[in-house]
């Protein structure tokens, strides 16, 4: 088996399917993709630009994703650095990336007045993005008109954070990652990930009780 798995921090049904797959259980390897599909699509929702939205479907952008994985599965299976949900993340980011790039060209980073959660290998989901997340959604008319005006402030305040704790969110919130995982993503120390997001999400409270 490869060295470094036993190191890795994962759940034990990701090891189980790592090390079936590492044996040659085909069916092991799909398993290991639909069992993180949730996630991943959050991933998607969260960092797919706008702007591209309408034009390519989150979904078609995840299955290109899972077909790049199993593609380079042989490789990470025999030397495995990540977990597999953070490696899966990886490689469906990267896809992600592509897509913005075939669509957006010299424009991919450029979104007018939302600002970049955080710039890192993949994508950066905005800070309009999250401010709706946070926000959720309102039907009636009176209602959207409100949340119109919330969603404005509420995207200011997120544009003053500092840009990494603007990603511990996205990671915390939009994708549902652990501080482990985040602090992972970010190559920072977990307590580090952790305090970043206690204060981030402090001052949004504060913004949010006053509206």
């Amino acid at each position: 088996m490869a060295r470094g798995l036993a190191t890795m921090s994962e759940s034990d049904d990701d090891l189980r399917l790592v090390r079936r797959a590492a044996e040659g259980d085909a069916a092991a390897a799909g398993e290991a993709l639909v069992r993180h599909r949730a996630r991943l699509r959050r991933m998607v929702d969260a960092r797919l630009d706008r702007r591209v939205r309408g034009r390519v479907d989150p979904s078609d952008v995840l299955q290109d994703g899972f077909a790049d994985a199993l593609a380079r599965l042989p490789g990470y299976l025999a030397d495995p650095k990540l977990p597999l949900f953070l490696w899966l993340r990886l490689v469906v980011g990267e896809r992600l990336a592509k897509v913005h790039r075939d669509h957006l060209g010299a424009q991919a980073r450029d979104a007018g007045r939302e600002v970049s959660l955080y710039r890192g290998p993949m994508p950066a989901a905005s800070s309009a993005a999250l401010a709706a997340h946070l926000l959720g959604k309102e039907t009636s008319p009176t209602q959207a008109a409100v949340r119109a005006e919330r969603l404005v402030r509420l995207q200011e305040a997120l544009n003053a954070l500092d840009p990494l704790d603007r990603e511990v969110l996205s990671l915390r919130h939009f994708e549902e990652l652990t501080h482990a995982e985040a602090a992972r993503v970010l190559d920072i120390q977990e307590a580090a990930a952790a305090k970043r997001y206690v204060r981030a999400l402090k001052r949004l409270k504060d913004v949010l009780s006053a509206l």
